[in-house]
């Protein structure tokens, strides 16, 4: 059976354990870079293609420093290096390596955008481009979001034939129960505009016979003549 003191012991890492997981836990759920939902992009050879990256930090930030890099086999590069003063400074340029990229940033309107611009694309340019942000502020730890850009010849087309014909086919469904609904309470409205019409004519006929005929409760009586 375990000592006191392998008690003591595991008690110690377990708490040591929880300690580190408080200290890290608010800096993991603090600063956040996203380059979007899309993994990959694809762009024409030749053309440019924006690509995105934006960061937010629920403790602020001072003198953040962001960076993207170009990785692809054995390659890898710096291609643009920057900070951020505040949350009132836009984006500063410290460093590129291409003069095809510029930076598209902003912090206005608290968007915190690090969005590069790549034109003239070469075939060259396929890889993995990764955004890099770290922010003073929060220990420096570095966080960081990766997409994957494919240039090509030309974007392929896509086949909408299915997706039309079945919109086609849906819309056509919902046109005809619509159709339908609108004859049914066209019809209700005609029967019911039919019976009430026939009952004026009963109300109608069975007073005039009445008072025609003379009969005990007519709308006229015509009385004996009196007799001298």
């Amino acid at each position: 059976m375990p000592g006191a003191g392998d008690r003591g012991a595991a008690r110690a890492r377990w708490l040591g354990t929880g300690l580190l997981g408080l200290f890290l836990l608010p800096v993991s759920l603090s600063l956040e870079v996203s380059v979007g939902k899309a993994t990959t992009i694809y762009a024409v050879n030749g053309t440019e293609i924006l690509l995105p990256c934006t960061f937010s930090s629920c403790f602020g930030f001072q003198d953040l420093h962001f960076w993207w890099s170009y990785n692809i086999s054995d390659t890898y590069r710096i291609l643009i290096d920057g900070t951020v003063k505040n949350e009132k400074s836009d984006p500063k340029v410290k460093f590129k390596s291409d003069d095809r990229i510029t930076l598209e940033g902003s912090t206005k309107e608290k968007m915190n955008n690090i969005s590069i611009l790549l034109r003239n694309l070469e075939f060259s340019d396929t890889g993995k481009y990764t955004c890099h942000v770290q922010n003073p502020k929060e220990n420096n730890f570095q966080h960081q979001a990766t997409i994957f850009l494919q240039v090509v010849d030309k974007l392929e087309e896509v086949d909408n034939t299915v997706t039309l014909i079945i919109l086609g086919v849906v819309g056509g469904v919902i046109g005809l129960l619509i159709l339908i609904l609108l004859v049914k309470k066209f019809i209700a409205f005609i029967i019911k505009k039919t019976q009430e019409k026939k009952k004026e004519c009963l109300v109608s006929s069975s007073g005039n016979d009445n008072t025609e005929n003379g009969l005990p409760g007519s709308k006229a009586e015509e009385k004996p003549p009196t007799k001298v």
